[in-house]
């Protein structure tokens, strides 16, 4: 019968998992560092829990609810930042002293605009690791609804701010607004990957393709600011009208998540695997049934330890760690570096389409397009495994795109005059080989990492799969300026 061989089921995870093992609070149960299993046990208990006990119902995500939502959300967390960050022209316009239409004079300001992006970098950078480390403290301390909802409202108040600010008269005090836009960068990134982490390490209990879209709603989101970025181009309109329209977008969209996310709970879908977490290797597909004749493993007044213990974590997912990393170490290294200086070998004939639109559309639109498309891919196709060794063999390989981009026409150049590829076809293709892999590989080692761990850490490990995410950022920005004065 379904109830006696769910109840010895239980049994059989009671006899050989101790209760000492585990702490809870009052998000997740989890087991401590110091306890472990045989690898015999552990694997005989992954094998039989990768299918649910007789008599589970799984609810379907009707209509992809569950799915278009965190698509959504996905969108929501890149698109706010790649807007801010797309509005190049209207920052220039802002910092340089002026309100009314340029004199052609140099700017009062451009010590501030010739290091103004390296300044939102920094502002980027190093907010975004502070606040990873500070959620990854707060996984059971505070709950994940409270988190993500403080984090949206922060990032819809900043944009407010930001969207009223397009129309004032900043001419007066040029400095001050440049620091509040510093301000401004720093708050909204920390907040906006304290949001994104968390919302995917959320996913780690649902089913793979719910990571999926979230990652590739990112991707969505830098798709739609590149299409906007080229349609402010061709239109040629004030900038202020198109920081106006780019911030009341994201004001709108961010809203938007507010009202998903709190919509998400009442799909039964998502109830289901948004229930308390079972202390045992679940697949992360399946969950014990609540109403199980045994209850759950934990133990009343462990939470004096809430912190979730990260050691464990680190060495479940140090493969695809190095992984992300090195993925995002070679992407940063050469976008936007690299790519973004590389022009039309057909630049002298005056075409608007190798002049004024051949990098937005040969560099930010194809890598953006090429990235969603390798997110989306994911989505159906998942290989290689995330034991496989073929994985970090493919993300080895992409160190090979490093000299292709260098031989293009990059310019300017002062070390290595030859250009080996005398065609404007080899950037597109780069491009999108680029954008290609790194959204395929990048997706399926990021949505292996909850998966691979304890369901009851699928939290906490989708916040340090972030984690490496940024390192990699970090680490190629930082090396391709280094590789930029030696071309």
């Amino acid at each position: 019968m379904p109830g006696t061989h769910t109840s010895k089921y239980c049994d059989y995870l009671m006899a050989i998992i101790s209760e000492d093992d585990f702490h809870h609070s009052s998000n997740s149960t989890y087991r401590t560092a110091g306890s472990s299993l045989q690898a015999d046990q552990e694997a005989l208990l992954e094998k039989q829990l990768d299918r649910p006990p007789p008599g589970l119902q799984r609810p379907k995500d009707r209509f992809h609810g569950a799915y278009i939502i965190f698509f959504s959300l996905g969108i929501g967390s890149l698109l706010p930042w790649n807007f801010f960050i797309t509005a190049r022209e209207y920052w220039i316009f802002k910092l340089s002293n002026c309100s009314g239409p340029a004199t052609g004079e140099e700017p009062k300001g451009s010590d501030i605009l010739n290091y103004f992006e390296s300044y939102l970098a920094v502002a980027s950078t190093v907010p975004s690791v502070l606040c990873l480390v500070v959620n990854f403290l707060l996984v059971n301390r505070v709950p994940i609804h409270v988190r993500v909802l403080a984090s949206l409202t922060v990032m819809l108040a900043i944009f407010v701010v930001m969207t009223v600010l397009v129309k004032v008269d900043t001419s007066s005090w040029t400095h001050s607004f440049f620091a509040v836009t510093i301000i401004c960068m720093a708050i909204l990134s920390g907040t906006s990957i304290i949001f994104s982490s968390s919302v995917f390490g959320m996913t780690g209990s649902f089913p793979m393709r719910n990571s999926q879209a979230l990652i590739s709603g990112g991707a969505m989101g830098g798709t739609v600011s590149a299409v906007a970025s080229l349609l402010d181009l061709a239109a040629s309109s004030d900038v202020t009208d198109s920081a106006l329209a780019f911030f009341l977008t994201a004001d709108v969209f961010l809203a938007l998540c507010v009202g998903l996310y709190l919509l998400l709970p009442r799909l039964e879908y998502a109830r289901y695997y948004m229930r308390p977490v079972w202390p045992a290797v679940f697949s992360g597909d399946e969950q014990m049934p609540q109403d199980s004749a045994n209850p759950p493993l934990v133990v009343p007044g462990s939470s004096d330890s809430p912190t979730p213990p990260l050691r464990p974590i680190l060495k479940k997912t140090a493969g695809l760690g190095f992984c992300i990393i090195y993925l995002l170490f070679i992407t940063s290294l050469i976008f936007p570096a690299i790519s973004t200086n590389i022009e039309s070998l057909n630049k002298g004939s005056g075409s608007p389409w190798t002049t004024k639109f051949f990098v937005p559309l040969t560099t930010f639109l194809l890598y953006n397009f090429a990235d969603l498309c390798g997110r989306q891919i994911t989505a159906w196709i998942q290989v290689p495994g995330p034991k496989s060794k073929v994985l970090p063999g493919l993300v080895l390989l992409r160190t090979g795109l490093v000299p292709l981009f260098i031989f293009c026409n990059y310019q300017p150049r002062v070390h290595l005059q030859t250009v080996v590829f005398q065609s404007d076809v080899y950037p597109v293709l780069f491009t999108s080989l680029l954008g290609l892999s790194n959204g395929y590989l990048s997706t399926l080692a990021l949505i292996y990492g909850p998966k691979i761990v304890p369901r009851e850490l699928a939290e906490a490990t989708g916040v340090v799969m972030t984690f490496y995410l940024c390192l990699g950022l970090v680490l190629g920005s930082a090396c391709s300026t280094l590789l930029v004065h030696l071309i």
